[in-house]
């Protein structure tokens, strides 16, 4: 197939199709992604070093070594089900972050193409402002969704909250609406990069893989391409991402998850600051092995199922017609 073939995100099926892909990469990416999840928060949460003795003494919770010795702790603590905590509102998180993603993608690349001469935007320019603007409003409409994720994806065997119900509750009488939103800052600032980069990369690349002269069965070159574009804009923005998660576990809770020695944080620059400080750069980039394992498969089966979903609904509107 060459590059001249291969139709842009933006110029496949309807609004409705739109979201119902998004929706179904969303939910099988998750199920695959989910315990190199739980392993990626547990390792952005833990704030001592491992290179420096001294850190770890007094320690009140695990310390946690490298991707591998973190999957072993949580099964031999923990069970197989340790590394599925969180998981029921990570599906809903990502069911309605897929969806409303890519919507939002489509949509603003449609306004932006109709922007006249002399000011249309090139090609990677709009994919780039459509992924940014796309990532923003999905994150800040699934937000509480992410908080829940992290907090449960965060207890050890010291349950914090017994059930979603109760985290609903307990956040609502505690913090107030705000909790909902700990870390939002920190979440967008992140996540207009991330996927301003992430779609622009793809739509720039699954045309290159597509016309590879090694050829890729089942529609992998699309997976191929997700996983080039998340590797490079996951990498750029990752420090974004431990932010964020620091400070989603704040609040009146702070001290009951499985790391007991979470410092308090308020605020995106005090938090980098502090980790700066006190972590190095090693601790901005903590959990980054486990987050590119996590994000390049992610990526891929979003990429892959998004296309593959978006084909059949394609084939059956050709059928009926």
């Amino acid at each position: 197939m060459s590059s001249e073939e291969v139709a842009q995100l933006k110029d496949e099926g309807s609004q409705r199709q739109v979201a119902v892909a998004g929706g179904a990469a969303g939910l099988v990416s998750r199920f695959v992604i989910a315990p190199l999840d739980v392993i990626k928060i547990r390792l952005q949460l833990q704030v001592h070093s491992l290179s420096d003795p001294l850190s770890v003494r007094n320690v009140n919770g695990p310390v946690y070594k490298g991707t591998l010795g973190t999957l072993k702790h949580i099964l031999r603590a923990e069970g197989l089900t340790g590394l599925w905590k969180g998981n029921i509102p990570a599906e809903a998180l990502y069911l309605a972050y897929g969806s409303a993603q890519f919507s939002a993608y489509t949509y603003i690349s449609h306004l932006l193409d109709a922007i006249p001469s002399p000011y249309h935007l090139p090609s990677a320019v709009n994919s780039f402002m459509s992924g940014a603007a796309a990532g923003a409003c999905a994150t800040t409409v699934t937000y509480p969704l992410d908080l829940l994720r992290t907090r449960f994806a965060a207890q050890g065997t010291d349950r914090v909250y017994p059930s979603i119900r109760a985290s609903l509750q307990h956040i609502a009488e505690h913090e107030g609406p705000a909790g909902f939103f700990r870390g939002l800052g920190a979440g967008v600032s992140q996540i207009v990069p991330y996927m301003g980069l992430f779609f622009a990369g793809y739509e720039g690349l699954k045309p290159i893989m597509a016309s590879s002269v090694i050829p890729m069965p089942f529609g992998t070159s699309d997976a191929a391409a997700g996983i080039v574009a998340s590797i490079l804009s996951k990498t750029a923005v990752y420090p974004l991402d431990t932010t964020r998660k620091r400070l989603q576990v704040q609040g009146p809770t702070r001290l009951r998850y499985v790391h007991r020695n979470i410092p308090m944080y308020s605020g995106v620059l005090s938090t980098l600051s502090h980790i700066w400080k006190h972590e190095g750069r090693r601790g901005l980039y903590r959990g980054l092995t486990v987050s590119l394992l996590k994000a390049a498969p992610a990526s891929a089966v979003t990429m892959w199922t998004y296309e593959r979903a978006m084909g059949f609904m394609l084939a059956m509107d050709n059928t009926v017609e």
